[in-house]
């Protein structure tokens, strides 16, 4: 832990430094800013998370496990020195989605929103167990949806901000598995691409990140098959998002895993990517 870092962990700030820890041993203006990092506490949002502050952003962590973050927080401070705050939330609760929506809109130290909560749904059409399908519903596609419209708001009026969309590549690459997760997948891309329309003039960049379902922790929920290896799992991870934040540098619409699926993308994201 370095020097002068508090911790308070019944607090909303749990983890990291003051803006005066940050000036005097970091120096003025090394943060990018603060990134809100939805589903943070494992897997590709975990990954995210800790990739962004060696970048130089505070992460704010968004997720329902508390537990979870708080040790991820513990160990991202001690290794990176940025700050970190905790914000239990469910995204399919409307009082929980609510609180993030005004997180982005008011606080205009946050220039970067990942939107990476999701909840499986691998169901056939014709198989629907109905709560799954609302839960998946809700977070997968209704609550992306605000909290990107909030952050679009908040970031177009500073002319500055990132949004990243993790969806899957059920997008474009549809299997007899992917049932709702997959047209909920093909909705983000498309209203990503319309909304990158809108705010490409306006200083706001936005990405949309297609991993293979089995990069995607909530897989496991929809009985998706995992990766062999543990190990080997979580390098895949951390090199899917260096890949996709790399191909955010350069300006690329939309990022994948690996370039042997590039080839699925349709007409319709040709020319997006700077």
């Amino acid at each position: 832990m370095a020097p002068g870092i508090p911790q308070n962990y019944d607090g909303f700030r749990v983890y990291g430094g003051s803006s005066a820890y940050r000036r005097d041993v970091l120096g003025e203006g090394f943060s990018k800013g603060t990134a809100v990092v939805t589903g943070a506490s494992s897997g590709v949002g975990a990954c995210y998370a800790e990739q962004l502050a060696e970048r130089g952003f505070d992460v704010i962590l968004v997720a329902r496990n508390r537990a979870r973050m708080n040790a991820l927080a513990s160990r991202l401070t001690d290794k990176t020195h940025r700050s970190f705050e905790v914000m239990q939330a469910d995204l399919a609760s409307t009082d929980d989605l609510e609180r993030i929506e005004r997180l982005l809109s008011t606080d205009s130290s946050i220039t970067m929103l990942v939107n990476n909560a999701g909840i499986g749904a691998a169901v056939g059409s014709f198989e629907p167990d109905s709560y799954q399908v609302s839960q998946s519903i809700a977070v997968n596609l209704a609550a992306l949806t605000r909290l990107t419209l909030a952050a679009s708001a908040a970031f177009a009026s500073r002319r500055r901000g990132t949004i990243i969309q993790v969806a899957s590549l059920t997008a474009v690459k549809w299997d007899f598995q992917s049932g709702i997760f997959g047209a909920i997948a093909a909705y983000v891309l498309a209203y990503s691409r319309s909304l990158h329309q809108e705010l490409s003039d306006q200083g706001v960049r936005l990405q949309v990140v297609l991993p293979e379902p089995k990069y995607r922790r909530f897989s496991e929920v929809a009985k998706q098959v995992a990766s062999p290896g543990r190990r080997s799992h979580a390098r895949s991870v951390k090199q899917l998002v260096r890949t996709a934040l790399n191909g955010l540098d350069k300006g690329e619409f939309v990022s994948m895993a690996s370039t042997r699926h590039r080839n699925a993308l349709p007409d319709a994201c040709a020319g997006f990517d700077a």
